[in-house]
């Protein structure tokens, strides 16, 4: 069972946030992608009941019920969890994400090093101006964050004015939409139907620094990619290797940007090994 509750922080924000709040050996935050609300991902619950995994999860500010915070950052994100782990006593947890969700789980990685045990980032974008990295290669459709480039005008009137794009999504990816990851309409439909503040913040965050270094995460970190993502190219997985001695990667030729969610078992199979070999 997931209950919801509100947390005010400290700096007058209120976070709404998810919980499913049974015991557990290991606490994982969710963090999630662009546009959705933050509950934690439903396909995964049975297996992570079977793994003594417990959940918690919020809408990042515009988004649902959390209050707006204009200017925030991808960084941003881990003082957040870091005062809803306060709120709720807990000590030590890791994180794990999905697509823009992704990066933001990497800023607790980055922020929390005495806190975050291990990092799961599936289809994480990586840092805009990554050298090396050319960041709009492979991007079927990329008009959403160029306009962000621009400006919060821009990618304001490019969101309102602009239809869904089916072709960033292969078949494999509309498969998992109409079974087992139908939830992720759901919660992006949820997302939609509370505005736009949300969206344009994550957006504009993405192509602006981070507030962080991804070199200063330390703890065991794992980046899932499909080879035939359209969304989050799968080259950014070994420029994040490159730069993370503790990062390990894995590629699934088959995958696009919502198949890859297929993974989610495995990948928390993963958080519970390496999180319970973290001193």
């Amino acid at each position: 069972m997931v209950t919801e509750t509100d947390i005010e922080l400290t700096d007058g924000h209120t976070l709404h946030v998810y919980d499913t709040a049974a015991d557990a050996d290991l606490v994982v935050f969710w963090h999630h992608g662009t546009p959705n609300t933050g509950e934690p991902p439903e396909p995964l619950l049975p297996a992570s009941a079977e793994r003594g995994i417990r959940w918690v999860s919020y809408d990042r500010p515009g988004y649902g019920g959390s209050t707006p915070r204009r200017g925030r950052h991808i960084g941003s994100a881990a003082a957040d969890v870091a005062g809803i782990a306060d709120a709720l006593g807990i000590e030590r947890f890791a994180v794990m994400g999905h697509s823009g969700g992704a990066t933001h789980a990497l800023a607790s990685g980055a922020l929390l090093t005495d806190r975050v045990v291990a990092v799961v980032a599936l289809s994480a974008m990586a840092p805009f101006n990554a050298e090396g990295l050319d960041w709009f290669a492979g991007m079927a459709a990329p008009g959403t964050l160029r306009a962000a480039v621009e400006g919060r005008a821009a990618v304001a009137d490019y969101l309102a004015s602009t239809e869904f794009d089916p072709d960033q999504f292969i078949p494999a990816d509309f498969a998992a939409l109409e079974g087992e990851w139908a939830w992720m309409g759901k919660v992006a439909g949820q997302a939609v139907a509370g505005g736009l503040e949300g969206q344009i913040e994550d957006e504009l965050s993405y192509v602006a620094p981070w507030g962080f270094s991804v070199e200063q995460i330390t703890a065991p970190t794992l980046f899932v990619y499909g080879e035939r993502d359209r969304v989050a190219p799968s080259s950014y997985g070994p420029w994040f290797v490159q730069h993370i001695p503790s990062a390990e990667l894995w590629l699934r030729p088959d995958d696009g940007h919502i198949s890859i969610l297929s993974s989610g078992e495995a990948a928390l199979d993963w958080l519970k090994e390496h999180a319970k070999n973290r001193p």
